[in-house]
């Protein structure tokens, strides 16, 4: 996920979530797409779950998958 541009909001997170749990953001995108039905906050849930995700990696990937996704 190589940039020049400083990245803000939930997407600067995304470099340690991709260092810390070994996989890219699309990764964590197609499982947040089988699950497009739930709620924000299910979806934070199922994340911290299932794949043992922290609570602020798993709420950023949530938030920008619903922004980008009209969620």
């Amino acid at each position: 996920m190589a940039t020049n541009e400083k990245m803000k909001g939930p997407a600067s997170y995304f470099p340690s979530i991709e260092k810390q749990y070994g996989k890219p953001v699309e990764h964590w995108f197609k499982i947040l797409e089988a699950v497009s039905d739930r709620k924000h906050m299910e979806q934070v849930a199922l994340l911290k779950t299932e794949h043992k995700m922290g609570h602020g990696h798993a709420n950023a990937l949530v938030a920008y998958f619903g922004a980008r996704h009209g969620n």
